[in-house]
């Protein structure tokens, strides 16, 4: 690619990145809008295709799918300009937020950080209720992501987590293996495909020898940088259904063993949902407040890095065999299980610890609704919304109720 044309996409990217508000929904409208309409860069068909993959894949949809349309633009190059420049604003953002939680220290008594929780209250009710909508249609579905809630309330935990998604899948394919209806790809085009893209699948068995060997590596190191890169890299290798479900995942890496306190990670929350760009820049603020002291920003590029990159390897391997794995009917039933599933992880994550952590009162509860319905019926932005009970909660109250 010529040097005018890497700036292009540079530019692009970054100017999205700084107007990209409203989650990962949002971002899909802004790419289509920018990319399709717009500058013409692909198709229709193109787009929605590389929509649909990145929704099959786990990782941040809306971000895989600006690694995707910078290849489809500028090669491998062009797909980590893209990314880099789209996720720039909100991650210094997210740093920035992470060193003004450090040195305030203490937030017990804080009444912003309160409005932060309550506002994550209702951001994620709003992400349960349209996923559940969505992706949960049918009463086997509804059954499913509730039995998926139950299971993790009663026995929470990043493995059970992992556990329920697969099993969703399972029932999922079990169920709707006869009522999926998929046309088979051309045998000869197949074959060609595998020959010819050894590389995509090299980079797939990179991204599965990490995710195995990471772990031990960790325990064998007992490095703290070592644990958090590996911490980092299972979540976004595992995250199905979008950024929020991220939040269960990361807490129960990070919390229990006493990196960040409930407060803290709570409160970097509520703020990813008051910046543009992608909400798994929630990880560079994780990383500055763990990492602390002057070069704390180094453990937000550690954390923010090793989250992104299963997304990056994810993406870069599948692309090329998407034809393929999409017109396959075990793999579109198998993802209607593991989405329904991912909705109940999601479920069980709004009682604990979004609503545990943040609702003391029926003065709480009051207010997170007014704050879902601000969301879900007036459709003010989630931005505004995180402001609002920030400033309120500040205004209103320094303890633990609301008011």
């Amino acid at each position: 690619m010529a040097r005018a044309s890497l700036a292009e996409i540079a530019w692009a990217f970054f100017r999205l990145g700084c107007i990209s508000f409203g989650g990962p929904v949002a971002h899909l409208g802004y790419l289509h809008e920018e990319f399709v309409r717009r500058r013409r860069w692909l198709t229709e068909e193109h787009y929605s295709d590389t929509v649909a993959l990145c929704q099959f894949l786990p990782g941040p949809a809306s971000s895989q799918v600006v690694f995707a349309l910078g290849m489809h633009r500028g090669g491998i190059l062009g797909a980590f300009l893209a990314s880099a420049c789209f996720t720039l604003p909100s991650a210094v953002l997210m740093v920035l937020f992470g060193y003004g939680v450090t040195a305030i220290g203490d937030l017990r008594h804080a009444g912003w950080l309160h409005g932060l929780k309550l506002a994550a209250v209702a951001v994620v009710a709003q992400a349960v209720w349209g996923m559940g909508k969505k992706l949960c249609p049918d009463r086997a579905r509804i059954t499913l992501a509730l039995a998926a809630a139950g299971c993790l309330l009663m026995a929470p935990g990043a493995l059970i987590q992992v556990g329920v998604i697969v099993a969703g899948a399972a029932i999922g394919w079990w169920i709707y293996r006869d009522e999926v209806n998929v046309s088979d790809p051309a045998a000869a085009g197949a074959s060609g495909l595998a020959r010819t893209h050894f590389w995509a699948a090299g980079v797939l068995a990179c991204w599965i020898l990490l995710l195995f060997a990471l772990p031990v590596f960790a325990t064998a190191t007992g490095q703290r940088g070592v644990s958090l890169f590996d911490s980092f890299y299972r979540a976004g290798s595992l995250v199905f259904g979008g950024g929020h479900v991220v939040l269960p995942l990361l807490r129960a890496e990070l919390v229990p063993t006493s990196w960040i306190s409930d407060d803290a990670f709570l409160a970097g929350y509520g703020a990813a949902q008051a910046v543009p760009g992608p909400l798994f820049t929630f990880s560079a603020y994780l990383g500055t407040v763990i990492h602390g002291g002057t070069q704390a920003w180094l453990g937000g590029v550690l954390c923010l890095f090793a989250i992104f990159l299963p997304a990056w390897m994810l993406i870069g391997g599948a692309l090329p065999f998407w034809q393929i794995l999409r017109s396959r009917t075990w793999t579109q039933a198998s993802l209607r299980g593991a989405n329904a599933a991912v909705v109940g992880v999601l479920l069980a994550a709004l009682y604990n610890p979004v609503w545990t952590g943040a609702v003391t009162g029926a003065r709480d509860v009051a207010a997170a609704i007014v704050a879902f319905a601000l969301l879900e019926i007036w459709r003010v932005p989630a931005w505004l919304v995180v402001v609002l009970t920030a400033v309120a909660g500040q205004a209103f109250g320094h303890g633990a109720s609301f008011f």
